[in-house]
């Protein structure tokens, strides 16, 4: 789990800038936010020092690169074997997260596939991980939200306002 940091309005404007421009430089950065070029320097890095934000690049298209099929398992784990199911997920290609949840289940885990077959064969990789009991799958069949950070960062700006 992340620490909380504690961020300033300008680091929100820097993290929505980033968000908005993942290949933005720190020149063309500073000068969007009228900053100085070393403030928006130090501070774009200790935000990525900190883990607020990761490496900064481009979005992959999952169905562009030839997997059309997206799926969520709900994994039931045994009891103290969390870490160890995690770990050996890690090395299936096709697991892109996986969450640790309260409620129904113990792990969520997003993976994608090139078909059916292919979703079958994650799916029994995936039961093949140390300490994992059952699953429940659920197939996405449409993607009406995307990913985003950007309504939260809205937000936020403006509770700093």
């Amino acid at each position: 789990m992340s620490k909380v940091t504690q961020l300033s309005l300008i680091d929100v404007r820097i993290l929505r800038e980033l968000v908005d421009r993942p290949r933005i430089g720190v020149t063309e950065l500073a000068a969007r936010l009228g900053i100085a070029r070393n403030t928006a320097h130090a501070r774009s890095e200790r935000l990525e020092r900190d883990g607020v934000v990761g490496l900064r690049g481009r979005e992959v298209d999952i169905e562009a690169l030839g997997f059309p099929i997206t799926a969520f398992v709900t994994l039931e784990v045994a009891q103290g074997r969390l870490h160890d199911a995690a770990a050996a997920m890690s090395g299936v290609p096709y697991v892109l997260e996986a969450h640790g949840v309260a409620g129904r289940g113990d792990i969520l885990v997003r993976v994608v596939a090139r078909n059916t077959r292919q979703l079958h064969e994650v799916i029994d990789a995936v039961l093949a991980c140390p300490g994992i009991l059952r699953s429940t799958t659920t197939v996405a069949t449409t993607h009406e939200i995307p990913f985003r950070v950007r309504p939260l960062l809205d937000a936020v700006e403006k509770s700093l306002e």
